[in-house]
Parts: structure tokens; C-alpha cells; sequence
């Protein structure tokens, strides 16, 4: 399928990446709105630059756009793409509120093409390894779910806004902090969430700011930390934050009645799944015991046997689903932005519904609104939203 890029800031250098491993796409070029930075990444990565968004539009070869524009972007932009008949796969979130995502929904209808939302993650390896674990009766019932996205001081110590992409894309901080982490970052888990447990029913909710200066000027600081508990059919119980002050933690902890699973690395498509049973008391108990009085014979010991040890006790590696083989996005971040697009252009050739519907991107619009704004909503909402049951790959 042939596509265009619009926008070609920091995310972009990543799709780029990844589309080595998805060679049924060809990329026809790309724009930005600043020409600069447009013509920058064309020349790194030898495409196309088209000189105004109407060019990328009345292109009739393309048939596909990646929105890679900034949050508060991605309506206009998804918005002209339909209106001019194209796919469109949209970086997160689908729109800044509900009325944003109901709309883009109706008009993609109406047009008769498909729209997805990122993020892709939970077609993961590691995603799809935790959803059959926990289908398989692996921890028994779920009960509860820890869900963190913390990345750890990020301003003003780590001076984000210097970061740069190969072709010389700066973070995006003054964007990122007015937008704020619950809408960049949230979703990472919340589509998991949603895989595993279908649509939200309830969520309560607080959020605050508690760096104001980030060492950059702002028009206005988005809440920089959030906490919530969601509720979900069957009485499953997640509580999810969001932030930048803690210290870096991206890990998923699902609690069932017969045992544990434990991702310590949400932003790895290939990160293991740690699992510790009930049966397994005794184990950990012993080893715990040894950890205390010979700590690094005991951790070698570990290791070669496969088993972590760490805080939280004793895990073994559950037996990993293992996908299609891909080039990693960037150095430290091995994952594939291209596989929500995949899917999609699977499904059009199936004539099948592609997992990462509007509707689920409508469905997290919901939830990261009540978590990242809860004082709208008297910090607690009933969700309204659903989609449909996202198919798993294995």
C-alpha cells in the first residue's frame, strides 16, 4: 500500500525505522508544516517532500496517511485525510476530547475507510504473551491489575527538549508538557487494559502538577502526575498512573488468585513475562532465604536457571508468544511503530475489522480525559464508550 507521512517530528524518525520490516508498504513522501524540519527528514531518509498538506491530499496514489502531527493536531489533519478519502492511521490519542473522536468516527463512515489509532504495543510479543497467560487460567482469576508509566524526574534535570532524533528532530517538550503525560503516555496500558478486560465501566480518579517549571516556558503546565482505579467487568480492578516524577517505572502487574505476572518493561515488544504461582511458595521462600545470606551467589544462581529475583519475590519466565521477527525503532527502544498499520492493511485485504479500531481510540479518549482531568467529571466517571472485542493474534 502506498502512504504519505504528515508530520515529521520525533516520532516519525521511529515509524521510518520499523518500515523496513513491513515491506508491503511504499512511502510516496511526507510533509510538515515546518518546512525546515520537512525537508530535514526527507533528505535523511530520501523522500518526497511535498510542499503543502493540499499536495499530500489530492496525491491519488496515496491511500493510506500516518498522522504523525502533534496531539493537538491530529483532528484537523485526520479530518482532511478522510474528508479526501484516505486511511488513516493516527498517532495517540485519537482526538483531544470526546467530541474530537465521536466526530472523525461518523465522518470515517461516512466515507467508507478505515481509521486506527495508535498505540500498537499491545500487538506485542510481550502483550499478547501476558493476554494468552491470563486466557489460559495461568493466575487463575484476575483480581487486580498495577498498571505504572512513570519516567523518572524527567524535567528540568534531564533537559528532554535537547534530545534528538537521527535526522535532527527535537523532543517535542513544550507540546508534551501542555499536553500532558496522561494523554501521551496513558495508552500504552490502557489498550492492554482493554485487550485483556474489554471496555472500562468506572473510573476514579486524581491528577496534579508538581513540577510547574520545567525549566522551559509554557502557556500552560498540564498535570504532570495521575492516579486512577478502573473498574472493569467481573470485578477486575486496575489502578494506573501516569507521571514524571517518580522514578522510572513502566511495568504491568497482574494479580490473580492462583499466582502473579509481571512485565517490568512495558516499552520492550519483546520484554519477558515474569509469572510466580502459588505453588511455588516454598521456592520462593528458599530463595529468598539465600538471597538474604549470599545475595550474589544466589542472584548467579538465578540467573542461570532463568528465575528473577527482586523485590517482589520470586518469578520464573513464562513461555513467550513469538510473532514476526522486526528491525527495533531506535537505539533503547526495541518495538515496531508499524504494526498498528500492519494490521490495518492485513485487515482491508481480509476485508476484516482491524484491531485498533476508532472505537477503542474513542474508548481511551474516555478514560485518559477522567484521569488526566478527573475535577470535570467530580473524580469519577461512568464510561459510556465501548468497541468491539479486539481479536487476539495467538
Amino acid at each position: 500500500m502506498k502512504i504519505a507521512i504528515i508530520g515529521c517530528g520525533y516520532v516519525a524518525d521511529f515509524y521510518l525505522n520499523n518500515i523496513k520490516s513491513h515491506p508491503d508498504f511504499i512511502v510516496q513522501g511526507a510533509f510538515d508544516q515546518n518546512p525546515n524540519r520537512r525537508d530535514e527528514f526527507c533528505r535523511y531518509f530520501s523522500l518526497n517532500a511535498y510542499p503543502t498538506l493540499e499536495a499530500v491530499l489530492e496525491d491519488s496514489s496515496v491511500e493510506m496517511i500516518l498522522n504523525l502531527t502533534n496531539p493537538r493536531s491530529h483532528f484537523s489533519v485526520s479530518a482532511a485525510a478522510i474528508n479526501a478519502n484516505k486511511h488513516v492511521y493516527t498517532e495517540k490519542p485519537l482526538g483531544m476530547d470526546l467530541n474530537e473522536a465521536r466526530l472523525l468516527i461518523s465522518m470515517a463512515k461516512e466515507k467508507n475507510v478505515r481509521l486506527g489509532c495508535a498505540p500498537c504495543n499491545v500487538l506485542s510479543d510481550t502483550a499478547q504473551t501476558v493476554w494468552k497467560a491470563i486466557r489460559d487460567g495461568a493466575i487463575g482469576k484476575v483480581r487486580l491489575v498495577y498498571a505504572n508509566f512513570d519516567d523518572g524526574m524527567i524535567a528540568p534535570k534531564m533537559q528532554p527538549w535537547s534530545w534528538q532524533t537521527q535526522s535532527g528532530a527535537c523532543w517535542p517538550a513544550k507540546d508534551e508538557f501542555e499536553v500532558g503525560c496522561t494523554y501521551e503516555h496513558a495508552g500504552y496500558f490502557l489498550t492492554w487494559l482493554a485487550a485483556f478486560f474489554g471496555p472500562a465501566k468506572k473510573v476514579t480518579a486524581f491528577s496534579s502538577c508538581q513540577i510547574p517549571d520545567k525549566g522551559i516556558q509554557v502557556d500552560q503546565m498540564a498535570p504532570d502526575f495521575s492516579v486512577g482505579c478502573i473498574e472493569y467487568n467481573d470485578g477486575v480492578v486496575a489502578r494506573v498512573t501516569a507521571g514524571l516524577v517518580a522514578p522510572r517505572d513502566k511495568s504491568l502487574t497482574v494479580i490473580g488468585d492462583d499466582g502473579i505476572l509481571f512485565v517490568p518493561y512495558l516499552r520492550n515488544d519483546q520484554e519477558p513475562v515474569l509469572i510466580h504461582r502459588d505453588d511455588d511458595y516454598e521456592n520462593q521462600q528458599f530463595v529468598e532465604r539465600l538471597l538474604t545470606r549470599v545475595k550474589s551467589k544466589v542472584e548467579y544462581v538465578a540467573n542461570q536457571l532463568q528465575i528473577k529475583t527482586d523485590k517482589l519475590g520470586y518469578y520464573q519466565k513464562y513461555p513467550m508468544v513469538k510473532g514476526k521477527s522486526f528491525r527495533p525503532a531506535g537505539s533503547g527502544k526495541f518495538v515496531d511503530f508499524f504494526r498498528g498499520p500492519q494490521d490495518m492493511l492485513d485487515s482491508i485485504h481480509n476485508d476484516q475489522p482491524h484491531r485498533l479500531s476508532a472505537e477503542l481510540g474513542l474508548h481511551i479518549v474516555e478514560l485518559i480525559e477522567c484521569l488526566q482531568y478527573p475535577q470535570q467529571f467530580n473524580y469519577h466517571k461512568e464510561i459510556h464508550s465501548t468497541f468491539p472485542a479486539i481479536q487476539p493474534l495467538i
